[in-house]
């Protein structure tokens, strides 16, 4: 059976790259702002790019937090991408600005400390035993970044604690570039411009709904 995807449109996020990428490995996507779709859809993904306080403002002018949070309730799968990973986490901090994030994972998104920002290009990923979006991918793959906050591993003890597989990358300092949390998978890198690994990553991100 074809896996019925929806692309959240919040006015964020790579929306048309990201519903090629899923058409290509064979999911059935859909660009909405609808509720309903975004409730009973197999999968959920929620991109973003630009700031997390602008993400969020745009979320929540749809009421994006409350389809999230209902999807989780129901174990219903969602995939944040990028700030759409970020936004997942209890809270943001830019230029000093703390802002509340949907608090799907504890933690809190902040400023790397490295000495070149924006963290742009390809890097590679450390991931864990287990891990579903990963499997079949050799290590020392390279993905494709563009970001300057994170979650700080040094912040991570309470994601782990909640069981969460998490998937590191190092860019001046080591950072969450992935995690798998029981039905919510998100990924701080863009699996739609990452090539054949991201394909990959996204083709057994289907293969889990």
């Amino acid at each position: 059976m074809i896996p019925r995807v929806v692309v959240l449109d919040y006015g964020s996020g790579n929306l048309r790259s990201a519903e090629r990428a899923l058409a290509r490995v064979g999911a059935e996507v859909t660009v909405t702002a609808d509720p309903a779709a975004a409730l009973e859809c197999d999968g959920l993904v929620v991109p973003g790019v630009g700031a997390f306080a602008a993400c969020m403002a745009g979320l929540r002018g749809i009421s994006g937090e409350k389809i999230i949070a209902d999807r989780v309730a129901r174990g219903r799968p969602v995939l944040g991408i990028c700030v759409g990973m970020q936004i997942l986490f209890a809270a943001g901090v830019e230029f000093g600005l703390r802002t509340e994030g949907c608090g799907v994972f504890p933690g809190t998104v902040e400023r790397l400390d490295a000495p070149v920002l924006p963290h742009m290009g390809w890097n590679t990923v450390a991931a864990p035993a287990g891990s579903a979006l990963f499997a079949g991918i050799p290590a020392g793959t390279r993905f494709y970044f563009v970001h300057s906050y994170a979650l700080r591993m040094s912040d991570a003890g309470p994601l782990r604690d909640a069981g969460a597989l998490l998937t590191i990358a190092e860019h001046g300092e080591p950072f969450a570039a992935a995690v798998e949390s029981g039905v919510v998978s998100a990924t701080q890198f863009h699996p739609e411009k990452s090539g054949d690994a991201g394909a990959t990553v996204l083709a057994n991100w289907l293969a889990t709904l």
